[in-house]
């Protein structure tokens, strides 16, 4: 006899797993939905078969669709070979649809390229055309196990992409559980939290370096766009993408579109007198695709996110500062060097400030206040003398 009663599957609202007897289960779901699943193995491996929703499939149903299953697979047939196979798509195939329907919300148009080539050097060749749900724990530790300790940082990209291709696959009826995710916690070492820093000179000497970067033999516009990046504390993909029609050089304003910021909300950007001379300094470069920093050899294109590096690199710089690490300089000369409020230091940066509370009554995005802020910081890595500098070479 089973455990369950018709009553009883009537009456059930926790949320949780609840045994007939044997393999035939009824689930319950957070939303109160009701489900029949038969935990099962075939060919050694356990399976979980969807036998319906309660109270279409009623308790006497789901136990005939039960007995049923047994008997096949007493048999040696699979009950699911005729009806799944053909549709449930292989996790090859479950990632590059979890890709498409992720992509609209990546900013950065390498996360796919990214998303797909870790899945294709550590997952594909273990699981790749596997069905999704022929997948269980042993198939995902078996790719995880070698790289977690050993490269933390990859390891957790890809039990990222693991864990999001089998949601996908989850959330289109294809699988019961999600393998990657807390499921094989336990079988995991805990990682230790660590933040990687980027590489920053001491604020004290950003100076010589925008003087090493302008005696550089690097094309004007790379040279421009670091100075730009220093001056401005920008990130270096919104000084390498600005276009004229962003700038008003008259107001001494940039607006960054909210397409192209990390928060996804325009910043309004103060230019300091050397900014805006660095932009004057560019004006020739100008072209159709009307980009101030235009790509030497491709003028319709933005420089690569490598020039920038490159130029570090070759004035010897790269091994103590990245582009990015600028903005590090500039933070700790804020905190340093001024007593500008922690929300002004933090707006320069383009960061989100407080709590979404506090931000929907703080509506101001301290502009004049920043514009000082960012004109003490031109004077401090220029010297005042900033017109004297010759970009081109």
């Amino acid at each position: 006899m089973g455990k369950l009663t018709v009553g009883r599957v009537r009456a059930l609202t926790a949320p949780g797993r609840y045994g007939d007897g044997g393999t035939l289960h009824l689930v319950v779901s957070p939303r109160g939905t009701k489900s029949w699943v038969q935990r099962v193995a075939i060919g050694g491996r356990r399976r979980d078969l969807g036998l319906g929703g309660w109270p279409v499939v009623s308790l006497s149903k789901a136990r005939q669709r039960a007995f049923a299953n047994r008997v096949a697979i007493a048999d040696g047939r699979d009950p699911l070979a005729g009806k799944r196979q053909p549709k449930t798509p292989t996790f090859r195939e479950a990632s590059r649809r979890a890709l498409e329907a992720n992509r609209p919300r990546w900013r950065n148009p390498k996360t796919a390229d990214n998303w797909t080539r870790s899945l294709a050097r550590y997952v594909y060749p273990a699981f790749g055309d596997l069905r999704v749900d022929q997948i269980g724990r042993e198939e995902v530790l078996r790719v995880l196990t070698p790289v977690w300790t050993a490269k933390p940082a990859v390891a957790r990209k890809v039990r990222q992409r693991i864990r999001a291709t089998l949601a996908w696959a989850q959330a289109h009826g294809y699988v019961h559980h999600n393998l990657a995710g807390e499921a094989i916690d336990g079988a995991l070492p805990k990682m230790p939290a660590v933040k990687a820093h980027f590489r920053a000179l001491p604020y004290q000497e950003v100076r010589t370096a925008l003087e090493t970067i302008a005696a550089s033999r690097a094309s004007t516009a790379a040279k421009a766009c670091l100075r730009f990046t220093v001056l401005t504390a920008c990130r270096s993909g919104e000084a390498r993408k600005a276009a004229w029609l962003e700038l008003d050089l008259e107001a001494r304003e940039w607006r960054i579109p909210a397409n192209r910021t990390k928060t996804g909300i325009e910043h309004r950007v103060p230019l300091s007198d050397p900014a805006v001379d660095v932009l004057e300094s560019v004006r020739p470069l100008r072209g159709r695709a009307d980009l101030v920093f235009p790509s030497p050899s491709r003028p319709s294109k933005p420089l690569s996110d490598m020039t920038l590096t490159k130029l570090l690199r070759d004035i010897g710089l790269a091994d103590r500062a990245t582009v990015h690490g600028f903005r590090t300089s500039f933070r700790t000369w804020t905190s340093e060097r001024t007593s500008v409020p922690h929300a002004v230091a933090e707006m320069a940066l383009a960061h989100r400030v407080g709590s979404d509370v506090e931000r929907s009554y703080a509506r101001s995005d301290l502009f004049e206040k920043r514009r000082g802020l960012m004109d003490r910081w031109a004077t401090h890595v220029t010297g005042g003398s900033a017109k004297g500098v010759r970009l081109h070479g």
